[in-house]
């Protein structure tokens, strides 16, 4: 009790040192969290749009910038499917519009009125659209519930106007706000005849998936499947280089926040060399005094990384918030994140105050007690 009682009053003596490093760490570790969320939550947007459709893996265009800007011709679509283990090939084509303020990133999905049923699609309500029909869509229960419209309603994206023939449901998210359209007259639309999106593959009962997988990328260098979140990075640099950023930022901040402590905790360990001679003397061991030193570096660590943690979901709900991010970013909470943050804390903390820590335990008792 009384160790930890001391602990207290060390650091609550030096409150201006102390909190103008608690303020430091806790601006890294805001950060590091913020940054985490923001590359976790895009990553899983991302991968949530190539599991809309009801499928053993999706295929896209290899190493591209977006994957909303992979292109695949529908001739290699034909020839995937006539692999004897693909059940069904489904190719779409995607484009993000902007509906409203709250909607900015709107997905209209074209499709042949044949491959809604392999690509999972339930209707709900009405009908399907007509396959050569340029001013019919069909709209995700989502969608019709948060705009109120209903079958016979028109919508307008960009500057098509559409009769809402369907209501349907996918059990996706994100498949389930958007809307779908005849995938030939939507091609013409965007001046993109005989190209897709992305592909989603079924393959037949008891079939191979990784073989499978493994005959089209070798058939089809420039395509990519996916089947796990892992395998995203070979078709989205954008977010492989916001990973990159997420793991440089983490190491500035160990870097930054390490320095902080270290400064704090030497000048520390400077003004109290005869404390230390004092405690020394009377039978404290240096393992007791490297405990002592370290024990109040992660004190002040860890009250400026909870600081920092609350911060960073306030960062969060403003990003949440930007019209840019609105309808893209929908922040995804991961375990991975705050286990990282909770590591650069220990670690800021560690290295920080080893040094000071190990000087400390090794001052000889008379000397310090003669430091002036």
């Amino acid at each position: 009790m009384f160790f930890a009682l001391l602990i207290l009053e060390n650091v609550y003596t030096r409150k201006m040192r102390t909190v103008l490093t608690g303020l430091t760490i806790a601006v890294t570790i805001m950060t590091v969290v913020a940054m985490g969320i923001l590359t976790h939550s895009l990553r899983q947007t991302a991968v949530s749009i190539l599991q809309t459709g009801k499928a053993d893996f999706s295929i896209a265009e290899k190493n591209v910038s977006d994957v909303l800007n992979s292109s695949i011709d529908e001739n290699d679509l034909d020839a995937i499917s006539e692999d004897p283990s693909v059940k069904s090939a489904v190719g779409i084509l995607v484009e993000p519009v902007y509906l409203d303020a709250d909607r900015p990133f709107f997905l209209r999905i074209g499709m042949r009125p044949e491959d809604t049923r392999p690509f999972g699609v339930d209707l709900v309500a009405g009908r399907l659209y007509e396959a050569d029909a340029p001013d019919e869509l069909i709209l995700g229960y989502r969608a019709a519930r948060d705009l109120g419209k209903t079958i016979g309603d028109t919508i307008q994206l960009k500057d098509n106007v559409y009769t809402i023939v369907g209501i349907y449901s996918t059990g996706q998210v994100f498949g389930d706000a958007a809307s779908m359209l005849p995938l030939v007259p939507f091609q013409a639309q965007l001046r993109k005849p005989g190209t897709i999106t992305l592909a989603f593959v079924q393959v037949v009962d008891g079939a191979d998936i990784e073989a499978a997988r493994a005959r089209i990328e070798e058939a089809f260098p420039q395509l990519a499947t996916i089947r796990t979140e892992s395998d995203f990075g070979q078709v989205d640099r954008n977010l492989e280089l916001l990973k990159a950023a997420n793991t440089g930022v983490s190491a500035l901040a160990l870097v930054i926040g390490a320095a902080n402590v270290l400064n704090m905790m030497s000048l520390s360990v400077f003004e109290r060399t005869r404390e230390f001679g004092v405690l020394r003397s009377v039978g404290w061991s240096r393992i007791r005094v490297l405990i002592y030193v370290l024990a109040e570096a992660f004190l002040v660590t860890m009250a400026g990384a909870m600081v920092g943690v609350a911060l960073g979901f306030g960062v969060v709900q403003f990003l949440q918030d930007l019209p840019t991010l609105r309808g893209v970013f929908s922040p995804a909470y991961s375990s991975d994140v705050f286990t990282r943050a909770l590591s650069i804390t220990f670690g800021m903390a560690t290295i920080g105050a080893l040094y000071p820590a190990l000087r400390a335990a090794l001052l000889r008792p008379l000397t310090a007690i003669r430091h002036e």
